[in-house]
């Protein structure tokens, strides 16, 4: 088994070499290797859990969007949750012609199910079939497993910090993406 090389596009001298993006001249050189280093890590988890993700998707035969859909129904059926149509397109972000098209396909599979809503008669919830709900659990489940292990030998501090790194590098580059939330001020005011 090959492991996943630490990627060096992450590299300062050679990604922004005139500091366009980072202007850096007051940072010490240690400081900017270990975030260079960061930066690194956090592209070799990508890159793995993308082989992770291909390999779950080649064995089970699926694409992206299902295998997104099947994680939705399996933690629907964990919580009790019924799952309709109309909520698997909202939550996959599709119309639902195209969630149709795909429950047909996972149906046709053997990887969905088709069941009358418990409480609402004119409508249908979709389930996860046992056998595909086994097999993205020893697909993707026992991969989860090993992040939660580390977490797990980490101290309650060490935990702290990557929260906040984490927490806060998404929010850094949601607000890149989009804005900042309009929302996320009022609520914590």
């Amino acid at each position: 088994m090959e492991r996943e090389k630490l990627p060096t596009m992450y590299s300062l001298a050679q990604s922004d070499p005139e500091q366009a993006l980072i202007p850096r001249a007051d940072i010490p050189p240690e400081d900017l290797a270990q975030i260079e280093r960061i930066m690194a890590e956090m592209g070799r988890l990508r890159a793995v859990e993308r082989r992770i993700m291909h390999s779950a998707q080649n064995f089970m035969k699926l694409n992206e969007t299902d295998m997104r859909a099947i994680r939705q129904l399996i933690s629907a059926k964990h919580s009790g949750q019924a799952v309709t149509p109309g909520m698997l397109a909202r939550h996959l972000g599709v119309t639902t012609a195209s969630v149709t098209k795909m429950i047909d396909r996972l149906v046709a599979g053997g990887h969905v199910v088709r069941k009358a809503h418990p409480t609402d008669r004119r409508s249908q919830q979709v389930e996860v079939s046992e056998d595909t709900h086994l097999a993205a659990r020893e697909q993707l489940g026992r991969h989860h497993a090993k992040k939660f292990d580390v977490a797990l030998g980490l101290s309650a501090e060490e935990r702290d910090v990557v929260i906040r790194f984490l927490a806060g590098t998404s929010e850094a580059l949601q607000d890149s993406l989009y804005g900042p939330d309009p929302g996320a001020t009022e609520a914590s005011e």
